[in-house]
């Protein structure tokens, strides 16, 4: 397993932790913004190993499918999920 794989299960595990948090602010009636913010928090490290799971499939799927001249195929798919991300 490569590093991008690596830091982004770690990054996920702590997104998991985070969200089981959120959930028990909410059944504690803890203040909404507070919760707010630990969403956007929760959000944020997801958007974060998303960029390492792309990274490393821009590193090394892509590059592999280029190499064996089928790289169109893999671009479309790299531009199907950054319109997901932009839209």
């Amino acid at each position: 397993m490569n590093e991008e794989k690596k830091k982004a299960i770690q990054i996920l595990k702590t997104c998991r932790g985070q969200v089981e948090g959120i959930t028990k602010m909410i059944e504690d009636g803890r203040y909404c913004v507070d919760v707010s913010n630990q969403i956007v928090a929760a959000q944020a490290l997801l958007k974060k190993a998303n960029m390492l799971v792309l990274k490393q499939h821009l590193n090394h799927c892509v590059k592999n499918a280029f190499l064996h001249d089928s790289g169109e195929e893999k671009v479309d798919e790299i531009m199907q999920v950054l319109k997901k991300i932009v839209d």
